[in-house]
């Protein structure tokens, strides 16, 4: 008869982990999260296989295989395609080239829609690009049509229209 205290331990390492790994999916990067989930995963199996079995073990390690994969895909999918790919994380149109995005300069003047709340900084939207702004210290809402004024550093400076 198996102890049902490590059976509790291989479910929490299974759910744990796979959790771990699939918040590492949409965060930029490789780090804690991640490496974390993997070490669950790794215990969980190593339970598994010491408790039920080489067949179990085998069974628990395609599983998690294929867990990873289906969320390495839903990642990549967002990137491209879904709501990660509107983030200003993702990069779009500049083919791997940092001298084909245009200079912050390039936006002085135009005229965009605030996409998110300013506080003074957040998102706008111009002609269909997201760009980093910040109003000069007043609170603009959501939807507020907007002007560009000016570039600092790596932001724009607006103000409401």
């Amino acid at each position: 008869m198996v102890d049902s205290t490590a059976t509790l331990i291989m479910i929490l390492c299974y759910v744990i982990g796979t959790g771990m790994i699939m918040m590492e999916a949409f965060i930029p990067g490789f780090g804690i999260a991640g490496i974390s989930g993997i070490i669950l995963e790794i215990v969980a199996i190593v339970l598994t296989s010491t408790h039920f079995g080489m067949l179990w073990g085998l069974i628990a390690t395609f599983a998690v295989l294929l867990f990873i994969g289906i969320a390495v895909f839903i990642s990549y999918r967002s990137a491209m395609k879904g709501r990660l790919s509107k983030s200003a994380l993702v990069l779009n149109g500049t083919e791997g080239s940092v001298s084909a995005a245009p200079s912050l300069q390039d936006w002085n003047g135009r005229e965009g829609t605030a996409v998110t709340a300013l506080r003074p900084a957040g998102f706008i939207e111009i002609d269909g690009t997201r760009l980093s702004a910040s109003s000069s210290g007043e609170f603009l809402a959501k939807g507020t049509p907007v002007k560009v004024t000016g570039a600092e550093g790596d932001h724009l400076v607006i103000r409401k229209i």
